[in-house]
């Protein structure tokens, strides 16, 4: 029994769980859609392909999983670029496959061909292309593996048309997936952080998009419970420990002198916990460069001037933080500096101004209004300009997942396909 190579790369997606592809597809893909076609995956048609990227971006930020994403060649493959580098910069796992002429015989020339692959690199994980039919199972799996590890991103993959529809035996199958467990912290690390703590006089955490995982959350609900330290949350970071928990300080919103941002100036001890410096720049917190700093994260910190941790608990977040409170045991934040700051900032940002009657509407009664209309669970999508600002400022976010700006690429036009896909 034979089947061709678009039978094969659709059988690995499958394999990987891929519910979804959302595409502009093409001549070059032709044969990858038949194979959809009989599929289980739904192909979700867009208009454009920029759209297509920042669903399959938005399905990987609110699953996990690799969004998927299909375009031709040429300039349906230059159109995806934007929503693949929001995917990169965001840390959204995402796959892209473009299609591409017949690289054995193409009769057509150069007609619309550039090299993809390399302009996909710098903005990727990874970026390659298919050469032959055997190679499929273990380049998906890969690919999957690649955008699905921390930092998670985006990757690419290259169909050309003559590989698509090469015949091959059937009895080639998708690579297995395999759950891969991820290290602890290690010991020295997690006490030199404990002492650190137990030190200082104004301690206080900032959670970040990568601590927007459910076990993290606990973890870090459990964490506060214990210590009594207080969080603030960065825009992509909001929701991780919730406004409704008593520790939470809310989150950033303008770059200087907002409110919460006393309470960063004057702590002794900054605890980052999924810290990226592309979302909030530590040149904002700690220009001086005289703040201790404890860095909570899956992988090393990356080099900057203003961000130099003392102490790295590198390793699985959720443990990392289970594993710290245990060092921290019998200790308890007593300061009550933090617990005043919250109750000015509960009047400050959601009383002031949140039934104020002006017309036009002021952004703060425009925040209320939407908070009061949404329920705890329900999902509000931004696209960009100061408006998110008064959202992350404003809006209380009480859950993972449910409040979804861009603040990493920034890009225009993220918005409706984000909530179209948080609908899905």
């Amino acid at each position: 029994m034979r089947m061709n190579a678009a039978d094969l790369f659709i059988r690995c997606l499958e394999a990987e769980g891929t519910e979804y592809i959302f595409a502009v597809p093409g001549e070059e893909n032709l044969d990858l859609v038949e194979s959809i076609r009989k599929s289980k995956i739904k192909l979700i048609i867009n208009r454009h392909e920029q759209a297509s990227a920042f669903m399959a971006a938005t399905y990987g930020r609110l699953t996990g999983k690799a969004g998927v994403c299909l375009s031709t060649l040429g300039p349906g493959a230059t159109n995806l670029v934007t929503g693949i580098a929001h995917a990169q910069l965001g840390g959204m796992p995402l796959l892209a496959i473009t299609g591409q002429k017949g690289i054995r015989e193409n009769w057509q020339a150069d007609f619309q061909v550039i090299n993809v692959v390399e302009m996909m690199r710098p903005i990727t994980k990874r970026s390659m292309r298919v050469h032959g039919p055997k190679e499929i199972p273990f380049e998906i799996r890969c690919l999957f593996k690649e955008a699905t590890t921390e930092r998670q991103g985006a990757c690419h993959i290259e169909l050309p048309e003559d590989i698509a529809s090469e015949e091959i035996d059937a009895e080639l199958k998708p690579q297995e997936r395999y759950q891969v467990r991820r290290p602890v912290p290690e010991t020295k690390a997690l006490k030199k952080a404990a002492l650190l703590i137990r030190n200082a006089k104004y301690p206080v955490i900032i959670v970040s998009s990568r601590a927007q995982r459910n076990l993290v959350r606990e973890n870090l609900r459990k964490f506060c419970d214990q210590t009594n330290l207080y969080v603030i949350h960065t825009q992509l970071g909001k929701g991780v420990l919730g406004d409704d928990h008593k520790n939470s300080l809310f989150a950033f919103g303008i770059h200087k002198k907002d409110y919460v941002n006393c309470v960063v100036d004057r702590a002794d001890l900054i605890i980052t916990i999924g810290y990226d410096k592309v979302e909030y720049p530590p040149f904002l917190w700690n220009s001086r460069m005289e703040k201790k700093i404890i860095h909570i994260d899956y992988r090393p910190s990356r080099g900057d001037m203003y961000y130099n941790p003392m102490c790295e608990v590198i390793g699985d977040i959720a443990a990392g933080l289970e594993l710290l409170g245990k060092e921290l045991a019998g200790y308890r934040y007593t300061n009550d500096y933090h617990l005043r700051v919250r109750k000015e900032l509960e009047e400050k940002l959601f009383v002031e101004g949140s039934d104020a009657a002006d017309f036009p509407m002021l952004p703060r009664r425009i925040v209320s209004d939407c908070r009061k209309a949404l329920g705890p669970y329900d999902i509000i999508c931004m696209d960009n300009g100061i408006y998110k600002l008064w959202f992350s400022r404003h809006y209380k976010t009480y859950h993972i997942g449910t409040f979804l700006l861009d603040n990493t690429l920034a890009t225009m036009g993220a918005g409706l396909p984000s909530a179209m896909t948080a609908a899905l």
